[in-house]
């Protein structure tokens, strides 16, 4: 016999509303109420159970709610429904309770084919009131708890706490507001985040119903651990960068001239007051080929000439010739030490030698006016004759072939190809002619050690020859993801001293080019995905009143900049760290969404407490306890936080970050032969040595 619809929902009650506030529901079980096993909602279901669901009627429907903890009261015995209990003692009895997190509601609606369908939305419109009913969802509606939501084309995994619903994400969500993977080491993140791409493209291409296409996506990978070379392998063309090339991987690339100024300050640790403007002098000298040209007594002149006229107008600019001391001082000394360059030579025309002599003796005489050659001079200069200054080398600069295009300041960081000696000349010959070449001599040890090391002339030395436009096809990916949708950089052979320059150069260089697609498309977006690996190594937290900029800070500061801006240009950000509390707070607060592993640390397990609403705080408590391949997601994503069980990856398409196998070492069950002198020829680059003395 069925049950009429009346009799079924009353046999779905568990039990009734006695307490309501804004963040809570107290709820007082009946007596029938299953206390294990629930079986009236369509099949066998553990009941009551932490962090399960149960429904409380609304006028829109159902408010759903997550339980939040189950407790045992002394009470008296409660009158059971439709009897009468003559004859009982009022003594004490054990009543369940439980407490409840008010998450959406659930509403039913028919659809266009006249099936009725519920749906979740998050939010609480109008609250219960005390002696309400608490009922069991049924699977129909526990599966639409989690399963409402639009376009959720992905399928990750499954719920363990809603009828193994299927979890899926909408891929916008997800990746266009930055994701956040945190979670000890061993609890999946790795293969979370590998299965995340996998996933993704393949349910595009099944979109595009041609399971053989590859997707016009771009996924990036920075792999500080070399975990992801051989992850997708099956996927089609892939692009792996390496330091070191193995089986099908590239060269890692990344050349001097992608640097740009902040990236070169950094490194060569240039002062402010001047060492770093001298760096970034010869970076436009350089960046604007003044280098390049053929070395002749009129090209030595021009190059001269256009130097010294782009220093005065910056400091005619700045005010330093009639300024407070020591700005007129060091005025006088730089056209002091210019007075040697203005040299006449019989290769120069009439009219160039005519020039240059009225440029040296307007010279002459600022640097042997009376006022300044006194027992107590005074250096300052009057605006008349900085201008007059200004009229002759212009003047002169054109005679010997320049423009006043040439002398428009150059940006230092756009990416022109140099070589390391061209900039080293540079900052040499702007140290002389700015009269600071003592100030800038361990500025250039540094350099030089740079240009001198091994082990980085493989990533950005002269020998790396390639230009912008091939750059941007390997590492951003060829139009219409020609050669491959998935980019993976193996970051772990990189000099320590050089990591986090590096990787930042290559964020930036994604983000910059992506913000000049928008430029070049009308607004158009290039949709592009940065994964960052361990990024509490190189997104790290630093103080703001450092007075030092260090290489780990720059880096930070890019990825705050992509996370803050990104969005805006179709690159989206995701983070992959065991280390939560060590990440900049500004990155960290920028991701919408969150995929939880287990967590152990309590600085870790606080910080994420603090990301999520109040009364979502029950599901935060299982983070110690998630077993590996369960994690939480939450945030812009996901309609509610969900319990998910990730889909299971064979081994062979997993990230290479599994434990050791002591044991099996140990018992002799796997060989680990050992071969030192070929670790040693490698590390020492012997090979590399022998293979330069048999070419020279």
């Amino acid at each position: 016999m069925s049950l009429s619809p009346l009799a079924y929902v009353d046999s779905l009650r568990v039990g009734m509303v006695d307490f309501v506030s804004p963040d809570e529901i107290r709820v007082q079980l009946s007596v029938e109420a299953p206390d294990q096993m629930a079986l009236n909602t369509g099949e066998p279901r553990a009941f009551p159970r932490v962090n399960g669901y149960v429904l409380i009627p609304c006028n829109e429907g159902y408010l759903v709610s997550q339980v939040t903890w189950i407790t045992i009261e002394r009470s008296q015995y409660p009158k059971r429904q439709g009897l009468k209990d003559f004859g009982l003692v009022d003594l004490p009895y054990p009543l369940r309770k439980m407490s409840l997190s008010p998450m959406g509601v659930l509403s039913l609606y028919e659809t266009e084919d006249g099936i009725d369908k519920y749906t979740f939305c998050r939010g609480v419109i109008e609250y219960p009131t005390v002696g309400d009913p608490v009922l069991l969802p049924t699977r129909a509606q526990l599966r639409a708890i989690v399963e409402s939501g639009d376009n959720r084309y992905v399928l990750i995994g499954h719920s363990p706490l809603a009828a193994n619903a299927e979890v899926r994400i909408d891929p916008d969500r997800l990746f266009g507001r930055h994701l956040a993977v945190l979670g000890n080491t061993g609890s999946g993140k790795s293969c979370s985040v590998a299965g995340l791409i996998r996933w993704s493209l393949e349910e595009a291409r099944r979109q595009n119903n041609d399971l053989n296409s590859c997707p016009n996506a771009r996924f990036i990978i920075l792999d500080p651990n070399g975990e992801y070379s051989n992850s997708f392998t099956d996927m089609g063309e892939i692009r792996v960068f390496s330091s070191r090339i193995e089986d099908m991987q590239k060269h890692l690339e990344v050349p001097f001239w992608l640097w740009n100024s902040e990236e070169w300050s950094t490194f060569a640790k240039a002062s402010g007051r001047t060492q770093k403007p001298v760096l970034i002098q010869a970076l436009r000298s350089v960046r604007d080929g003044l280098m390049e040209e053929i070395n002749t007594p009129k090209s030595d002149m021009r190059r001269f000439l256009r130097t010294i006229l782009r220093v005065v107008q910056n400091e005619n600019i700045s005010g330093r010739p009639w300024g407070e001391f020591p700005g007129p001082k060091n005025f006088y000394a730089k056209i002091k030490k210019w007075q040697s360059g203005l040299c006449d030579d019989s290769s120069y025309s009439e009219n160039q030698s005519f020039a240059l002599s009225s440029l040296r003796e307007y010279v002459n005489a600022l640097v042997d006016d009376p006022d300044r050659n006194q027992r107590y001079p005074q250096y300052e200069f009057g605006r008349d004759e900085i201008t007059r200054l200004l009229y002759l080398l212009k003047k002169t600069y054109h005679e010997f072939g320049g423009s006043d295009q040439d002398v428009l300041p150059l940006d230092a960081d756009i990416p022109r190809p140099f070589t390391g000696d061209q900039l080293l000349r540079s900052v040499e010959i702007n140290s002389e002619i700015m009269s600071v070449s003592d100030y800038t001599e361990t500025m250039l040890m540094r350099i030089r050690s740079l240009f001198a090391d091994t082990r980085l002339r493989v990533i950005s030395g002269d020998e790396i020859d390639i230009s912008l436009e091939e750059w941007l096809t390997d590492y951003v990916g060829d139009n219409e993801a020609a050669n491959g949708a998935i980019c993976v950089i193996d970051l772990s052979l990189v000099p320590s001293e050089v990591v986090n320059i590096v990787t930042a150069v290559i964020a930036r260089m994604v983000f910059e080019s992506l913000q000049r697609y928008r430029k070049v498309n009308s607004g158009k977006v290039l949709p592009t995905v940065l994964t960052m690996e361990e990024a509490h190594t190189f997104i790290k937290r630093y103080s703001q009143d450092s007075e030092d900029r260090s290489a780990s800070q720059l880096c930070t500061e890019i990825f705050e900049k992509i996370a803050r801006e990104g969005r805006k240009f179709g690159l989206g950000l995701v983070l992959s760290s065991q280390r939560p509390s060590e990440l900049s707070p500004t990155v960290l607060s920028q991701c919408n969404s969150f995929l939880l592993h287990r967590i152990s640390n309590d600085r870790d397990q606080e910080l994420v407490r603090h990301l999520v609403p109040d009364n979502m705080h029950g599901l935060m408590r299982d983070l110690p306890v998630l077993p590996a391949k369960q994690a939480i997601l939450m945030g812009w994503a996901s309609e509610l936080p969900v319990l998910v069980e990730m889909n299971e990856l064979p081994k062979t398409q997993r990230p290479q970050s599994s434990d050791p196998d002591f044991w099996d070492v140990w018992t002799g069950r796997k060989d680990r032969s050992v071969d030192w002198k070929a670790i040693a020829d490698d590390w020492q680059q012997n090979k590399l040595i022998s293979t330069r003395g048999n070419d020279e």
